[in-house]
């Protein structure tokens, strides 16, 4: 009776030992599935009838950057954001600096150079733009061009090609024009990056 017994009890105890490992994590068991991250808020672009109120005036021109230029797209786009200005005053920026330079911060060049010209903006220390030093910085060059367009009264009610030529005096005013759709798109790209 003892050897039933005992292995009655075995038989019991491996049973409940048995359930125990198969059902006791069972019972306990909780979900891995991965649970997505909380998604990141997009921020919105900026839309079109922002960044072009007016429409684009005449054809529109458009070159491929590099990285050099594309730093400074993002520092004009900075410094604009620094001067509390919106993304229009942005395209009008980037717009201009494509005429003028495209987007590449030129130091003088020589019998090429416009006078003294120089920078993103192809600005002039003679002209009291600043000097040498100062309008080939992005930031300070931007934000001289910027506080000229501050000036000019009504300038977002202008087109982009009168506003640039405003504060620049280019002996080509329309040609600004042709960058709106490609400074629009840059903008619309890098605002919120």
């Amino acid at each position: 009776m003892n050897t039933i017994l005992r292995r009655s009890v075995l038989g019991i105890a491996g049973l409940a030992l048995s359930t125990g490992v198969v059902a006791g994590p069972l019972a306990t068991f909780t979900d891995t599935t991965p649970t997505p991250a909380a998604a990141a808020v997009q921020v919105a672009k900026p839309d079109t009838d922002i960044l072009i109120p007016h429409g684009t005036q005449g054809e529109q021109s458009r070159i491929s950057l590099g990285d050099e230029q594309t730093a400074n797209v993002k520092a004009i786009i900075e410094a604009t954001k620094k001067a509390g200005m919106d993304e229009r005053a942005a395209v009008v920026a980037i717009a201009t600096s494509l005429q003028e330079s495209k987007l590449e911060n030129l130091g003088h060049l020589g019998d090429r150079n416009d006078h003294d010209s120089q920078g993103l903006f192809q600005q002039r220390p003679s002209s009291g733009w600043g000097t040498v030093e100062q309008i080939t910085d992005p930031e300070y060059s931007t934000t001289a061009f910027l506080k000229g367009l501050k000036q000019v009264e009504g300038w977002q009610d202008m087109p982009l090609t009168k506003a640039a030529q405003t504060v620049q005096v280019s002996a080509y005013p329309f040609h600004y024009a042709q960058w709106e759709t490609q400074a629009a798109d840059l903008v619309a790209e890098h605002w919120t990056s």
